[in-house]
């Protein structure tokens, strides 16, 4: 484990805890409202160490609450997409020929459609939901993975244990779910904690449009959508949110890298 593994990790746990732990100690809830403490600045030491918002709340608290619907939604969006993922593009890369041509034919008319309208079209559409904001970001991510997938199980389909088990009678699905599939865990889980902060933007920008999560829950992306209206008297409703996810987003993707790059020097040797 790297020196930038270790140290995006820690930061990454650091902040889950906080969040998770945090709101318990606080006195405060995230849906009291005090109107005489409205837009009180922070003070370290004081009632409110990250302020109040327009409607006396203690951004402590709801900034905690976003980082974990953050998180949640960022999680649960990538796991849809890695069994969705995972699964077609090993089937699709295992049959080969005909099939895998009409298979990755259908993911490519999908990359053509603008899907962050379709999501923004079933955000409108029907009730928005924790479930529906999974599937839809989750539909969004699965067409990579099922690209990467597809590409590995090419390879890994011509080598002796799979031929092995394909002579001696194994079933298509047992091959691909219990030899092939345990030889794509070193890419996916890269990729997946590469696609995280992927679902972490866009659950956010769905947020910031009125889109994503609705009141009185919260999301990095909502706090940061209140904070632009009151950016000039009361900035650090805008600041502090944005820290938070742009810190969260870095750490993702350092530690994603991080983890390839041992995987590649696991190859390697």
């Amino acid at each position: 484990m790297n020196r930038s593994m270790k140290v995006s990790g820690s930061i990454l746990l650091g902040i889950v805890a906080v969040a998770f732990i945090g709101p318990l100690l606080s006195p405060h809830d995230y849906l009291q409202t005090n109107f005489d403490n409205l837009l009180q600045s922070p003070a370290i030491g004081g009632a409110h160490i990250f302020g109040t918002d327009d409607l006396g709340r203690d951004l402590f608290v709801r900034s905690m609450l976003g980082v974990q619907i953050t998180i949640l939604v960022a999680i649960v969006a990538s796991v849809v997409s890695l069994l969705i993922g995972v699964t077609y593009g090993a089937i699709a890369g295992y049959l080969g020929g005909r099939v895998d041509a009409v298979m990755m034919r259908f993911v490519d008319t999908l990359y053509a459609l603008p899907f962050i309208f379709f999501v923004i079209l079933l955000m409108v559409a029907f009730e928005r939901n924790f479930l529906l904001i999974f599937v839809a970001i989750g539909a969004i991510n699965w067409l990579d993975m099922a690209r990467i997938v597809r590409g590995q199980t090419l390879s890994l389909r011509e080598r002796e244990f799979v031929e092995a088990a394909r002579l001696t009678g194994v079933s298509t699905a047992r091959i691909v779910f219990r030899h092939i599939a345990p030889n794509l865990f070193g890419v996916v889980i890269v990729y997946v904690t590469l696609t995280i902060p992927q679902a972490i933007l866009v659950e956010s920008f769905l947020s910031f449009l009125g889109l994503g999560i609705q009141e009185p829950q919260t999301s990095l992306g909502a706090l940061v959508d209140a904070g632009v209206n009151q950016m000039e008297g009361a900035s650090w409703m805008l600041l502090i949110p944005a820290a938070l996810l742009a810190v969260i987003l870095l750490c993702f993707n350092f530690f994603g890298d991080a983890m390839r790059d041992a995987f590649d020097a696991r190859d390697k040797k």
